[in-house]
């Protein structure tokens, strides 16, 4: 991939990151993630299919409710918002080529100012994407997803789809018609749905039921609409449980795959899980991910993490081996993803202020999931964990317990089944053996 090159150099301490190997000790190289090493009889890019998020990357100025943003950008200098926007789509180009992912998402107000009104937001956003367009053709970055934002405007402080107003679910559907136009443009492979305000702060005031409903046909008007145009994609949704409002209704993976398949959704509808937000729902991010898998609805990931301290959403880059290894044995156990990946909704420290602590970021969560990626892989072929799984259900694979899973038993059946053979034998989960063969392969990895 060669780098990208605008007028001007927002960059310019950084080369473009090489994968190195472990021995290295440059900060800004790979010492894991070899794109092109074969695992498993396929690149490791293409394995993971990495991509970076715009709004966190470029627009995050490190703001938190106790101060003002701490990042300054070269490109907020440029002149009118559009002006800037149009640097700043330089500067993630550079970004992307010089860091060596092949993919990137966004939200419509990531890339473009909103206007005073429909029509001039619509005519700002088709003028980036056009630009878009043309550094996605110079460089063969591509967009993984595109989303619309429907919870920054004052005007979504009820919710989006799921508002009481009409008015303003229509203001939605405009922004969603417009984003969808451009993903199409743009060969976005995705469309997320990310229902930031769509839920309730209090029961005294809302018509739960009505709002889900609201919801479930702003998402069919969407999906029909997005066909009509030639989008062929997944749609995702992505479940967060609360943060900003109290309760909202894509609570986590089991609450959305529950909700798509109640309204009829769930042939066209799939889930982008974000780790942080299933450790928000009280799970582990390998359980929504499992739920999802299981379910056939696992379209793409969110790769980030949470601080277990906080009870927020920190967005941090994600450092665990086990955490990876496990996403990335449920990924490669379902056959890999088809137009998903792992993007880095993540963002650098409010007090990470150099222009390169960005790359080192990406560094090391690229890093972190191809260590995972090839302990999963060696987990998966060294076989030990799938046989003892397979056997702590064996009781379920032939006889009685293989006529229970068929339906050939009732509950009488079963009641007498357990008089007649009295109480079964206790028997170990092994857990502990279980942890020390993943340690056992960690160890062995070169």
């Amino acid at each position: 991939m060669n780098v990208f090159k605008g007028a001007r150099e927002y960059f310019p301490s950084v080369k473009q990151i090489r994968y190195e190997g472990r021995e290295s000790d440059n900060p800004l190289a790979f010492k894991f993630y070899d794109p092109e090493k074969l695992v498993g009889g396929k690149k490791m890019k293409d394995h993971l299919r990495f991509a970076v998020a715009y709004w966190h990357s470029f627009c995050n100025t490190g703001d938190d409710p106790f101060g003002p943003g701490t990042h300054r950008f070269p490109w907020a200098s440029a002149g009118d918002p559009l002006a800037q926007a149009e640097a700043r789509l330089d500067a993630a180009f550079e970004f992307f080529t010089k860091l060596g992912v092949e993919y990137y998402c966004f939200h419509d107000r990531d890339i473009a100012p909103e206007g005073g009104s429909v029509a001039e937001s619509e005519k700002n956003l088709k003028r980036l994407v056009s630009l878009a367009k043309e550094r996605q053709g110079s460089t063969g970055v591509k967009l993984l997803w595109g989303t619309s934002n429907l919870f920054s405007n004052p005007r979504y402080m009820n919710g989006a789809a799921t508002n009481p107003d009409f008015r303003v679910l229509a203001h939605a559907a405009a922004q969603v018609k417009a984003m969808l136009e451009a993903t199409v443009e743009l060969g976005g492979e995705n469309y997320v749905f990310w229902g930031g305000r769509e839920g309730y702060f209090s029961l005294l005031n809302t018509e739960m039921k009505r709002e889900v409903d609201h919801m479930a046909r702003f998402l069919a008007v969407a999906r029909d609409y997005g066909r009509s145009i030639g989008f062929k994609g997944s749609y995702l949704v992505e479940p967060k449980p609360m943060e900003p409002t109290k309760h909202q209704y894509d609570y986590d993976a089991a609450t959305v795959i529950g909700f798509l398949r109640a309204h009829g959704l769930d042939k066209d509808f799939k889930l982008n899980l974000e780790a942080n937000h299933a450790t928000l729902a009280g799970h582990t991010f390998n359980h929504d991910l499992q739920l999802a898998a299981d379910a056939g609805l696992l379209g793409s990931v969110d790769a980030n993490r949470g601080d277990p301290q906080n009870g927020w959403d920190t967005d941090q880059f994600p450092n665990n081996i086990y955490e990876t290894a496990e996403v990335m044995m449920i990924v490669l156990q379902m056959g890999g993803f088809t137009s998903g990946g792992l993007n880095f909704d993540a963002k650098i420290r409010r007090n990470s202020t150099d222009p390169e602590d960005l790359f080192l970021a990406h560094i090391g969560g690229m890093d972190i999931f191809a260590l995972g990626l090839e302990l999963a892989q060696r987990i998966i072929t060294d076989g030990r964990i799938a046989a003892m799984r397979k056997a702590r259900y064996s009781t379920f694979d032939s006889g009685d317990g293989a006529a229970f899973e068929t339906g050939k038993l009732g509950l009488d059946a079963l009641a007498a089944l357990a008089a007649k053979s009295g109480e079964p034998p206790m028997t170990s989960g092994k857990q502990e053996l279980y942890e020390n063969i993943v340690n056992s392969l960690l160890g062995r990895l070169r």
